[in-house]
């Protein structure tokens, strides 16, 4: 339950923090005070949405923290343990906001996203706001009504899994049939060019050289001419082969007489040597380079020939044989486009099958969960002095076919007096008759395993008199499974809590500033006289609102 909660630089509070205990906690305030701050406060730390207009004015951030005893949530310890945030059965809940609308938040002090953040603070809190009568008019909130209360939430997250991937595969299925023509089309021509490829007779070892053999063959004139030259010194009569192997005559004479000129003579040898290979390996070069006109000729008709298809592929000369098999796996693509059609066909009406099976499923659910709800409902408000009154969940078949949340559309009608009719719930209900339903499906559909704190934020509204008593007797008897925080109006429903505090707005130095006060037994019967009377408290409001009490208590 809810231990405590801090607040700090929020809207027209500067620094609260308030203790609450187990029962009925009622919150009252004059209009205006700020009564509901603490479930502003409530909704934020629990991972709402924030703004930067909530920081109060001239500060740079907002901050709430909330503690809770963990001591009947075993599902919530697993869940924080296995995010590595378990604090030995304490949980606090932390977030700040800032001045710019960003917002931090922090579970037992380590930071969290904030959907960790609302997957822990829904497992600790049942919020039912004071608008939400109005919800009601909304009839896809009638489903979701119904969907929480019969537990259908994971049915209907399994259902629109299987419909998600339905229109994922018929999107595909519709691309590649509109897309028909156009694909004979792109056929045609990846065929075309794969045998202009094909005939070229690719292979990679000529790709790979072919332009050096081109560049060697159109300068074979220069080539042949230089090399010439350079043979016709290394190799003529009195050439440098010669000379050098006259030296080397000469230097072996010398060493017989020096030994130390034997390292200069095997130097000598070497060049000598090394003069021999050279004329042997030009020579060799030469008469390949001076190879016929023809053979030439046929190089220069193949690299043309090669240019062209590079050109055509937007790819260099060795590139070709990837390109021909890029295209080659293109076609294989489309002839496989015709299986791959039928492949997922198949997996259309398998899915169109595991749909119609879920959904059946889901309806039977729903059809079951209906029935119990709307006469728990109809027998709170009945109790809530709408005598005669019933309401009921109707499921309304829609088209057969393949959609997010299941085969029906779930519809509340009502009838607010014995013998009428049932209608649709905005066509029949008044303001007050809405704020009962609210009310009798908030007592409904608290469910303890879930959150075992339920905040009502003026669910009152549109109620006084004899009803208004009712609503705080259902109110405190809830309180006996649930901790109960209740912002109200009402004295009726003010004399039923546990505990009660009252918010109080007050202005100094031009600024504004809220807080919240728990009140003894005098401050209360004062508080629930104003209620009664208005600002000026006589001594009859006083008895009538101490007699209250007493009658409670």
């Amino acid at each position: 339950m809810l231990e405590q909660l801090s607040i700090k630089n929020l809207a027209v509070v500067e620094n609260l923090s308030v203790d609450f205990q187990s029962g009925m906690t009622v919150v009252t305030g004059e209009t205006g005070a700020g009564k509901s701050i603490m479930v502003q406060a409530l909704h934020l730390v629990t991972g709402g949405r924030s703004d930067a207009s909530l920081v109060r004015q001239d500060k740079n951030k907002a901050e709430i923290i909330a503690t809770f005893a963990l001591d009947k949530k075993p599902k919530l310890k697993e869940f924080l343990e296995e995010q590595d945030l378990d604090d030995e059965g304490e949980c606090i809940l932390r977030r700040i906001v800032g001045d710019d609308g960003r917002s931090r938040a922090y579970v037992n002090g380590t930071p969290v996203t904030l959907s960790i953040l609302r997957s822990v603070g829904c497992q600790l809190i049942d919020m039912h706001g004071q608008n939400e009568h109005q919800l009601l008019l909304r009839t896809q909130q009638h489903r979701i009504l119904l969907d929480d209360f019969g537990e259908a939430q994971a049915q209907v997250k399994l259902l629109n899994r299987v419909v998600r991937e339905y229109q994922q595969i018929s999107g595909e299925i519709e691309r590649i049939q509109n897309g028909g023509e156009l694909l004979v089309a792109q056929q045609e021509l990846l065929t075309h060019q794969l045998s202009e490829l094909v005939e070229a007779q690719l292979e990679q070892d000529e790709l790979d050289s072919i332009e050096e053999q081109y560049k060697i063959s159109s300068n074979a004139s220069l080539l042949i001419e230089k090399i010439s030259a350079i043979l016709g010194v290394l190799d003529y009569d009195a050439g440098i082969n010669a000379q050098l192997i006259g030296v080397d005559g000469q230097i072996s004479h010398a060493r017989q007489v020096d030994e130390s000129l034997e390292s200069v003579e095997a130097l000598l040898s070497s060049a000598q040597v090394q003069v021999q290979e050279s004329i042997y390996e030009l020579t060799n070069y030469l008469s390949k380079v001076g190879g016929d006109e023809e053979s030439a000729a046929d190089l220069e008709a193949r690299i043309n020939e090669l240019h062209d298809l590079g050109r055509k592929h937007h790819c260099q000369i060795p590139k070709l044989l990837n390109t021909q098999k890029t295209i080659q796996d293109s076609l294989d693509g489309m002839d496989a486009s015709s299986d791959k059609i039928q492949g997922l066909l198949q997996k259309q009406s398998e899915l169109k099958s595991a749909y119609s099976s879920e959904a059946g499923a889901l309806s039977k659910q729903r059809q079951r969960a209906s029935i119990k709800l709307s006469k728990l409902v109809s027998k709170v408000m009945q109790e809530l002095g709408m005598p005669g009154s019933e309401v009921r969940f109707v499921l309304n078949s829609i088209d057969d076919r393949v959609q997010l949340n299941g085969n029906e559309e779930v519809v509340i009608q009502v009838k607010t007096n014995m013998g009428q009719a049932f209608k649709a719930l905005n066509k029949v209900a008044s303001g007050g008759e809405l704020s009962r339903i609210s009310l009798a499906l908030s007592v409904v559909t608290s469910k303890s395993d879930l959150a075992p704190s339920i905040v009502f934020d003026e669910v009152d509204v549109g109620i006084s008199g004899a009803v208004a008593e009712v609503v705080g007797r259902l109110l405190r008897g809830l309180s006996s499974r649930y901790q109960v925080l209740c912002v109200t109006h009402l004295a009726q429903v003010a004399v039923q809590g546990h505990a009660h505090m009252k918010v109080v707005k007050s202005e100094q130095d031009g600024e504004t500033f809220t807080e919240v006060h728990a009140l003894g037994d005098k401050e209360r019967t004062d508080e629930v006289a104003r209620i009664l009377g208005g600002i000026k408290i006589t001594q009859k409001t006083r008895i009538a609102a101490a007699e209250m009490i007493k009658t409670v208590a």
